[in-house]
């Protein structure tokens, strides 16, 4: 993300103009872009003119409009952000408090005016806008006849490609015919691979599947990289990393990027680093439950008592349209902060992430055990059976 011009006033409103340069950029977008903002950028607008004969004509016309957002609708697959709302500045071709829908495209100026930039969305401007961020991985999660090229971005697992190939089955006289399905199949996935995965910015490519399938298909793959003298992939050949899975679907990627070989392999990627904080946040869950708590009222209570180490709070609780709700949460992170300890932000579109989420999106290691949080839950369930 490019930043063109930041200016905010001393009493937190103001206008901040960036440019999408990656897909990534426009998930950082929806995140930083709430009801009730007002965005300014370019869009294409039907317009009809009358001649003085009375035949009318259409033309589309390229203008600039500032909308106040009113919905957003993040397409996922399409990496494309649409914000609809009414025109609320004075525009020949746009009527005042008409609707009109901008879709936010890369490489496309867009300016974001907020009644007030708090410290959770000028952070996620500071992140969007580092180039470093972006120390990437991508991975191969696979099984006979299915497989999944994803990108590990620092925001969002996407799946780029997946491939299904029906093999036949292995039967007594027939085995050439699995053998060719098969060559098929890793055939689609190496050109999978090749479509999507950019080796100049991925630092690891992870291919992972029960059994031996991954073996089986890496060998396969270099054999046709030296057979058609893919450069590409032979110069690449020390990036790739074969682990275990249980599956080829995509949800197996949370146990892959527990592998402790991929940890180290992956350990300066955000992905990385949320992945070992939840799994350390379960542990402490069974071994010491005074010191881990989830839910807004324990955490906050925690809070309160200057008690949290590490908090951890997922992005989709930022985009609730309860401006007040949201205000909560950012104070919290600020107090937290302030009281020197440490927060992370988890993205709802990570794996990491979805896995927070079904713990309420917020959770704390604790400094020190409050075994009274524990028995406060005791006594408010009770209270509440009465």
């Amino acid at each position: 993300m490019k930043l063109v011009f930041k200016n905010i006033d001393k009493d937190g409103s103001g206008s901040i103009a960036l440019i999408p340069e990656e897909s990534e950029d426009i998930w950082h977008a929806y995140n930083l872009i709430s009801e009730g903002d007002s965005v300014t950028a370019s869009t294409v607008r039907k317009v009809q003119t009358e001649s003085s004969t009375g035949s009318s004509t259409s033309n589309r016309v390229r203008t600039t409009l500032t909308i106040s957002v009113e919905t957003i609708d993040f397409d996922t697959q399409a990496c494309v952000l649409r914000l609809k709302g009414r025109n609320i500045v004075e525009n020949q071709y746009v009527k005042m408090g008409a609707y009109h829908t901008l879709d936010l495209e890369l490489n496309r100026k867009f300016t974001l005016h907020k009644p007030l930039w708090d410290s959770v969305a000028l952070e996620r401007v500071e992140m969007a806008c580092d180039p470093a961020a972006s120390a990437d991985v991508a991975a191969v999660v696979m099984q006979e006849g299915l497989a999944h090229v994803c990108l590990i971005t620092p925001s969002m697992t996407l799946v780029r490609s997946k491939i299904d190939v029906t093999i036949p089955r292995k039967r007594k006289g027939f085995v050439q015919q699995h053998e060719k399905g098969l060559n098929k199949f890793y055939d689609a996935v190496m050109q999978g691979i090749l479509r999507h995965i950019d080796f100049s910015i991925v630092k690891c490519v992870i291919i992972a599947s029960p059994g031996f399938v991954k073996d089986q298909f890496f060998d396969y793959m270099m054999q046709q990289a030296i057979k058609t003298d893919n450069k590409l992939l032979i110069e690449n050949k020390s990036k790739f990393l074969l682990v275990k899975a249980s599956s080829g679907f995509k949800h197996s990627l949370k146990e892959v990027l527990q592998e402790p070989a991929v940890m180290n392999k992956i350990s300066d990627t955000k992905a990385a680093s949320e992945v070992k904080l939840l799994e350390s946040f379960y542990t402490m869950l069974q071994l010491e439950p005074a010191k881990a708590f989830y839910g807004k009222k324990h955490v906050e209570r925690a809070n309160e008592a200057m008690a949290i180490e590490t908090l951890m709070i997922s992005d989709k609780l930022f985009r609730c349209q309860d401006i007040q709700m949201r205000k909560e949460y950012v104070s919290l992170v600020d107090s937290v902060r302030e009281n020197g300890g440490d927060v992370r932000i988890f993205s709802s579109m990570h794996v990491s992430g979805e896995q927070l989420d079904q713990l309420t999106g917020i959770a704390a290691i604790l400094r020190f055990p409050m075994p009274e949080l524990e028995d406060s839950d005791g006594a408010e369930s009770d209270s509440d059976s009465d």
